[in-house]
């Protein structure tokens, strides 16, 4: 095979696997925003307001109401800058930093690599991907994986501190009070939401005031509702501690499903886990087996743009398995 024929093969694949990654990127999204949209007006109807008969009348536009406010949350989170979703993920991932010591944390790594990557003996032209990708996506990554963690304990315990709310507004105390209780014995990053909301009201901001500030720590569906929630059962009025069981029957519900959905896909998960790592497996058996027999393949040029062009292809397959698994609730 000659020079041309290879560059022309090789160009073909790079062509493919953008176009494969660009389709695995951006349908999810289009997915997932589509998937919203439904479980909205889904949430709407199965968080049904009850009251007096007066009261009763005003539930479809509540419902309105209820759905408009997704709406626009929505809405507000598409037309953010990224330094401030990046702000936000800091603070939803629990972390105290600001962004000029994030920026000057990714900028101290991408020279650390950088220089690690020279000082290794490789090509000059694979310096700068290799710090981009060190110094912008690690940090990324570490932040989304506490903020992902983050997410995970507070909807775990998000349900029992609704239900402390019911059972404190059916024993006739004060919302005020029920949310000072969960403040109080509540687990974090519950805890911490809660005293959020609490701290805020004692400084006199009203609850709407308050629940906006406390959602500015920790982004979810689940709170995002509640607050909601509670601040249209504050305008029209109802039985607030019927809401919120209905509420908290949802989030249950939710969660039952996920773990159903998480038991069913663990077999296709474990399958795609020994599928990603065979290739290495078989590569370092045949290095200690015969290492001169596996040599060429690193030490020559076509054997290296053939390793280049097999993680290429391996990334986009883990991609797409990851995504014909990862199912939302």
């Amino acid at each position: 095979m000659d020079l041309g024929t290879l560059v022309f093969i090789v160009a073909g694949a790079v062509f493919l696997s953008v176009t494969a990654l660009t389709f695995i990127l951006v349908m999810p999204q289009l997915q997932a925003r589509a998937n919203l949209k439904q479980r909205i007006s889904v949430a709407a109807g199965e968080i049904k307001p009850t009251g007096g008969g007066g009261r009763a009348g005003r539930g479809g536009g509540r419902k309105r109401d209820i759905q408009s406010r997704l709406r626009e949350v929505e809405e507000a989170k598409t037309k953010k800058s990224y330094i401030v979703r990046l702000r936000e993920s800091l603070r939803q991932a629990g972390m105290s930093i600001s962004l000029k010591t994030y920026f000057l944390i990714c900028l101290g790594l991408t020279i650390v690599s950088m220089i690690a990557y020279l000082l290794m003996g490789y090509p000059v032209v694979g310096m700068l991907p290799v710090g981009i990708t060190v110094g912008l996506g690690f940090p990324r990554y570490v932040v989304s994986w506490k903020s992902k963690r983050r997410v995970k304990k507070f909807t775990k315990e998000f349900a029992g501190a609704v239900d402390v709310i019911v059972r404190g507004i059916k024993s006739g105390l004060p919302v005020g009070e029920c949310l000072a209780v969960i403040a109080r014995e509540s687990p974090e990053p519950v805890a911490g939401i809660f005293r959020e909301i609490v701290e805020s009201q004692k400084l006199g901001l009203s609850l709407d005031q308050s629940l906006e500030r406390a959602q500015e720590q920790l982004k979810t569906a689940e709170l995002q509702f509640f607050a909601i929630v509670l601040s249209i059962q504050a305008q029209t009025g109802g039985n607030l501690a019927d809401t919120l069981q209905n509420l908290s029957n949802i989030l249950r519900d939710r969660k039952k499903m996920a773990d159903k959905v998480k038991a069913l896909s663990s077999e296709a998960k474990s399958s795609a886990g020994i599928i990603g790592s065979l290739p290495f497996l078989m590569t370092g058996l045949l290095y200690l087996v015969s290492p001169e027999y596996i040599g060429p393949l690193f030490t020559d040029s076509l054997g290296q743009m053939m390793i280049a062009g097999g993680l290429a292809w391996m990334s986009i397959g883990v991609l797409i398995m990851k995504q014909m698994i990862n199912f939302e609730v």
